[in-house]
């Protein structure tokens, strides 16, 4: 999955960028209080995108 389309997944569901880090993007849940990292490349791994739909606590796209 593209990069662009997980940030846009994310935003859907009211998760915020928290920081930016060397090789990752913190996302944050605040209604969950939950947080994740996003990896910055173009691609990201199918298998790692439950991953981190899980640990915000949102629905997979």
């Amino acid at each position: 999955m593209k990069r662009r389309d997980l940030i846009r997944h994310l935003h859907k569901h009211g998760c915020e960028l928290l920081r930016e880090g060397g090789s990752h993007s913190w996302w944050h849940n605040p209604s969950q209080n939950r947080r994740s990292a996003v990896p910055r490349h173009t691609e990201i791994n199918e298998k790692l995108i439950p991953k981190i739909c899980k640990d915000l606590g949102i629905p997979k796209p």
